[in-house]
């Protein structure tokens, strides 16, 4: 069993694997610490020592009564790093969690080595949204209760179809693992009322350490122009296409790897 510790007003689950200099993991929308791509948690946990954890309300960690806020899941990031001894580590986010991520680089800088923001965007009015057949899928994965829903409403969110056909072993572990812990329809919704509610464009130019930004082509959740915006807002970011991916980069995982090891080594 994963262990818990208690991190401002909740207990949170995490889960550590590997050697060498930390790397906290912050995953999206209604995700868990399972829900990673084994693929990137094994490479890089050769390298790293991965800090991987359910954000508030998601899998195994609490939820509350406050108000879900990018702000709090970064507070409750800050504060999981501090139980656990990490004062400085890099920091990926991926979706939800690159929000979280961003606005922990903002917030308390001095935890932060290198950041890497994987298919967000930085919130506000600049935000290219997505289309309205995707906003209504978005928001159906509420009541996603099963394994035929969850294939109809989320698989064409993360994969391309291209991706789904060829894999259809790994889709499958996919979704066994989504439904190891599924989050809850209330904190889901609250979950997605933090992204609605977020905005750090205005604030980015304060980000001054390494930062690498990845971002697919056919990314249909969070459209891949919101990756130049941000790109364009962060000094010195570098950032990269992946031509034939979508939302969460399988597709062309081997290369995100290569390119995500050398941005930290």
């Amino acid at each position: 069993m994963t262990p818990r510790v208690k991190v401002n007003d909740v207990r949170i689950q995490y889960e550590t694997s590997g050697e060498g200099f930390p790397l906290v993991m912050i995953n999206g929308l209604g995700l868990d610490l399972d829900n990673w791509d084994p693929r990137l948690v094994n490479e890089l946990s050769k390298q790293f020592k991965l800090i991987l954890f359910d954000n508030r309300g998601a899998g195994r960690s609490d939820a509350s009564d406050k108000e879900y806020t990018i702000k709090l899941f970064a507070d409750d990031t800050a504060g999981l790093m501090k139980a656990l001894g990490v004062p400085k580590a890099h920091v990926l986010g991926l979706s939800m969690g690159g929000m979280v991520a961003q606005e922990l680089a903002l917030k308390y800088p001095e935890k932060v080595s290198k950041l890497i923001l994987c298919s967000t965007h930085n919130g506000g009015l600049d935000v290219i949204q997505p289309s309205q057949k995707v906003v209504k899928m978005l928001a159906a994965g509420v009541n996603v209760m099963s394994k035929d829903e969850w294939r109809r409403i989320f698989l064409p969110l993360m994969f391309t179809a291209d991706f789904v056909e060829k894999n259809p072993d790994f889709v499958e572990i996919v979704a066994q693992r989504f439904f190891r812990h599924p989050i809850s329809r209330e904190a889901y919704t609250r979950q997605l009322a933090a992204i609605q509610d977020f905005d750090a464009h205005d604030r980015l130019r304060r980000i001054k350490v390494p930062t690498l930004i990845l971002h697919g082509r056919k990314d249909v959740l969070i459209p891949p122009e919101n990756g130049s915006i941000l790109a364009a807002a962060i000094p010195k970011a570098k950032f990269v296409y992946f031509e034939n991916s979508a939302h969460v980069l399988a597709e062309e995982m081997r290369e995100a790897l290569r390119i995500l090891t050398d941005f930290l080594t």
